[in-house]
């Protein structure tokens, strides 16, 4: 698996923890994690694996397995990763406690700088649908 590949894999599996932290995932948020994926090229076949996957999977294994493949990744994709995630957590007009625990703890683990994190998702484009 190509640096590429885990960056796109990672994003979705921690995407899917934000959009699911309030116990429900919604129409838009749906409509927001396939826009991620568009804006990131992230190909269909990776997109259907995942979604199989999450199925499966635990909200801790999917945890694990996003922080695992994002951490491999270059500090510029997990930098963008996290981006996305404070402009997922902004998307719906409210962000979930949860969410901002996941994401401050997760930009920590993975060392990132929460500031240049800040910065980049000022960048990316708005997700509302």
């Amino acid at each position: 698996m190509d640096n590429l590949e885990k960056y796109h894999r990672g994003l979705l599996y921690l995407i899917h923890l934000i959009i699911s932290a309030d116990g429900v995932i919604d129409e838009d948020e749906l409509y927001a994690l396939e826009s991620i994926q568009k804006h990131e090229n992230a190909s269909d076949s990776i997109y259907d694996e995942f979604m199989d996957d999450v199925e499966n999977l635990s909200e801790r294994e999917i945890y694990e397995k996003g922080i695992d493949l994002i951490s491999e990744c270059t500090v510029a994709h997990q930098t963008r990763a996290f981006a996305w995630l404070i402009k997922l957590s902004e998307s719906d007009g409210e962000v979930h406690p949860k969410e901002v625990r996941f994401l401050l703890y997760s930009v920590k683990k993975a060392g990132v700088n929460f500031d240049d994190v800040v910065e980049i998702a000022k960048t990316l484009p708005s997700l509302e649908n």
